[in-house]
């Protein structure tokens, strides 16, 4: 089935999925969003397995510029939350749960501080807060203006028509199942290096210009302890892109966070798919929604 379309105000087309609750629910629904370089297959195996979808409606968004929803303007964690927020509306959303992976993770947060109305809770999967990024990330900040002036040139070259044709399609879901005989054998970390954090593979499947742009919008610093609703963050114990004790200490002081551990390298939905899912259903099944 065809994923559904969303026309934003400046006529970009946001595509989306919709699982209705199977019961009919008053329960704020979910809204999943992917991270960099991603698409919404990232959140396939949960959407349709999750119990959650029973009592909530679960939405899935490709964010602005990536998969099906190609832009190859200017984005932001400012337009994605907006996209977002646009999106609710036109389901007759109140209030939604936001669930997001990694740079995803920081849009959630970004959109409580943004649309505070709209947001009832945030589950953040392996958030990327700048404070606590691995020094081989942070040591890109003093070459920042220089990706800003690589961006905007890339733009401007797009506006006059100058841009890839084709990108390589990416099925998140396929390439999990793909890694899952690996999982526990020395061949797992390889095979994620190689497949998952490699900017190589990244680049072949979205557009430059916004593959820089999710990279400067991971670099941004929030507000963290700004956030002022249910928050459950879930942090690997790996070697991946952020310091887990750093994150743990940032996150600790947000006044409604719960923080957990999962043994994972930086893809706990790809690496601990049931793991991540019985912990996002216990969190989201404890509250009362009404209260909040």
């Amino acid at each position: 089935m065809e994923p559904l379309r969303h026309v934003a105000a400046d006529g970009a087309v946001i595509a989306y999925r919709r699982r209705r609750a199977i019961h009919g629910s008053s329960r704020p629904p979910l809204v999943l969003i992917h991270g960099a370089a991603s698409n919404m297959t990232r959140w396939a195996e949960f959407s349709e397995t999750t119990d959650l979808g029973k009592a909530h409606d679960v939405l899935r968004l490709d964010l602005r510029g990536h998969a099906g929803s190609l832009y190859r303007g200017a984005v932001s964690l400012e337009i994605w939350c907006d996209d977002i927020a646009s999106l609710l509306r036109r389901e007759s959303v109140g209030r939604a749960i936001l669930v997001g992976h990694c740079l995803g993770a920081n849009i959630a947060a970004s959109f409580s501080l943004r649309y505070p109305q709209y947001t009832a809770g945030l589950v953040l999967v392996e958030p990327m807060p700048s404070g606590a990024l691995k020094p081989k990330f942070k040591s890109m900040r003093p070459i920042l203006p220089l990706l800003r002036a690589a961006t905007a040139l890339l733009l401007f070259f797009n506006h006059l028509g100058f841009y890839r044709r084709r990108l390589r399609p990416m099925d998140l879901r396929a390439l999990d199942a793909q890694l899952r005989p690996y999982l526990g054998t020395p061949e797992e970390e390889k095979f994620l290096r190689q497949r998952y954090g490699s900017p190589w593979q990244d680049i072949k499947t979205t557009p430059s210009a916004v593959f820089l742009q999710d990279i400067l919008q991971v670099l941004r610093p929030l507000a963290w302890t700004q956030v002022r609703v249910p928050m459950l963050v879930l942090v690997s114990s790996g070697q991946g892109f952020v310091e887990m004790a750093r994150t743990r200490t940032l996150l600790a002081h947000a006044p409604y966070a719960e923080v957990r551990t999962i043994q994972a390298e930086h893809w706990i939905p790809a690496e601990r798919p049931r793991e991540m899912q019985q912990a996002i259903e216990r969190w989201v099944t404890a509250r009362d929604w009404a209260a909040t």
